[in-house]
């Protein structure tokens, strides 16, 4: 007879393992830079964080990123918690499965591909006209088509995507360590040589918080955090995952909040709290690179533009790496065909889902090349659809990890894991669900009309997989049990 936990809990249904596991050695600090590329801080700094200055928050955009990064730390509670528990490398997948049933979490495993899919296509095409401008105007090269520098990142993305973990883990963290030590230079030359109107704080009072758009504000802030729940995913190749991910989750979100409200409350000090919001709004891309030219100099812009594109190289990797083990997981289960779930007997990565990422990648920025789509508002649709999903995706998540919790109290949890923390993370998230949902026309870049397509289609997928478990159920059981397996 089946355990209580067993019988009552779709993703602890026995199940065939993979021949073959993933395999990899990271530890909390690869596992941190991997999670945090995606965010691609540099890039967060040159274009989000004047959006959140100009357009949301003004002088309060500081404590838009710590009230978000407080939002999504009180997810983290019950979410590292669960993964305790939960030793299922599905992410999203697998805790919306164990918390709220086989159909809700195959149709999360659709919205979250999606997501992924998208943010990959629109990180491609951003670095494909990054990289067209640093070659043309910054080296006086020549001008080569945006999608021809696509191909370069994807080639890149994609020997790394096939190779061990392990070497995507080494190339991300001299990467990101290079475009951290950049933000944080242009930091300390704005603190020791001071603003034109000094030092302020008034970004930390209560009139500042609450001044502007606060809710498009913590929607901006919470997006540039997306990626962070991607520490589950690699649960199979790190070293002693129940201490490396939720140490590395903790870290990644503390470190992001961190980040990016000094590059916020530094901004306004460069600028001046009298100046800061109309240089923002007026110029939100350009408005940081002037600053940096004004306090560390034109070499340091130059500097900044090399390190824009390997920041968006390194953005890409994380996310062909996140989506790869979406398509392996979801193969693995049956779902997808299981020639995807085979693993490299030297590099223990999945190369074969690897592959089909890239050449779904290739497919879809070659198809809105010839459709003569524009780079610029293609990047910025994609990044923020995706954007989008990913909130939707972690407020599904918490509701799981709350109802996860409280049916399985042998687990031993207190009141605090249990409810308050998990609780509390559902009210922010809902709040920034309704917001997003209100402002995704803000959030692409684009009309109402097109905001509300791409959201029948998001929805549209994740009913699908809803309906196609639901079919499962009834014409093949085994593929059914198989749903957000657990590998015991």
């Amino acid at each position: 007879m089946s355990s209580p936990v067993t019988a009552n809990d779709p993703a602890r249904s026995p199940s065939p393992a993979p021949e073959a596991g993933l395999q990899g050695s990271l530890g909390t600090a690869d596992l941190v830079f991997t999670v945090l590329a995606f965010n691609a801080p540099l890039a967060t700094a040159v274009g989000f964080v004047p959006v959140v200055i100009g357009l949301g928050n003004e002088l309060g955009a500081p404590m838009a990123f710590l009230a978000a990064g407080a939002i999504l730390g009180l997810f983290a509670v019950g979410f590292t918690a669960m993964g305790r528990h939960l030793p299922n490398p599905g992410a999203f997948y697998a805790y919306i499965t164990a918390g709220l049933g086989r159909p809700a979490g195959l149709g999360a495993s659709f919205l979250a591909l999606f997501s992924y899919y998208f943010v990959l296509i629109g990180g491609y095409a951003f670095g494909g006209i990054s990289l067209q401008s640093l070659v043309r105007d910054t080296f006086n090269g020549p001008d080569v088509a945006w999608w021809i520098w696509v191909l370069v990142l994807q080639a890149g993305a994609g020997v790394l995507g096939y190779l061990k973990i392990d070497l995507s883990a080494r190339v991300l963290t001299v990467l990101l360590g290079l475009e951290v030590l950049m933000v944080l230079v242009y930091d300390a030359a704005v603190v020791f040589t001071g603003g034109p109107q000094g030092t302020s704080f008034e970004s930390f009072t209560p009139s500042a918080v609450t001044s502007g758009s606060v809710g498009l504000a913590l929607l901006f802030g919470i997006t540039c955090f997306s990626g962070f729940e991607a520490t589950a995913i690699f649960r199979e190749e790190v070293r002693s995952p129940e201490r490396t991910i939720p140490r590395a989750t903790y870290i990644a979100i503390g470190f992001m909040a961190t980040l990016y409200a000094l590059g916020a409350w530094v901004m306004i000090q460069a600028y001046g709290p009298d100046h800061v919001v109309q240089a923002a709004a007026a110029d939100p891309t350009g408005s940081f690179t002037h600053s940096l030219q004004l306090f560390v100099g034109k070499a340091a812009v130059d500097i900044v533009s090399v390190l824009l594109c390997t920041s968006i190289f390194a953005a890409n990797l994380s996310t062909h790496n996140v989506t790869t083990r979406y398509l392996y997981n979801l193969s693995v289960d049956g779902i997808f065909p299981r020639v995807l779930s085979g693993v490299h007997g030297r590099h223990g990565s999945p190369y074969r889902a690897s592959f089909t990422t890239s050449a779904l990648a290739l497919i879809g920025v070659v198809s809105l090349a010839v459709a003569g789509v524009a780079p610029a508002t293609l990047y910025a649709t994609l990044i923020g659809i995706g954007g989008y999903a990913l909130i939707v995706l972690v407020l599904a998540t918490a509701v799981a990890v709350l109802v996860y919790l409280n049916r399985h109290r042998e687990i031993g949890l207190g009141v605090w894991h249990s409810k308050v923390a998990p609780v509390l993370a559902i009210a922010g998230l809902v709040l920034a669900t309704v917001l997003a949902t209100q402002n995704l026309d803000v959030l692409i870049g684009g009309s109402r009309t097109s905001a509300n397509t791409l959201l029948a289609v998001a929805y549209g997928l994740a009913v699908l997989g809803i309906v196609l478990a639901l079919v499962y159920r009834r014409t093949k059981p085994d593929v059914y049990a198989r749903i957000g397996r657990q590998d015991l």
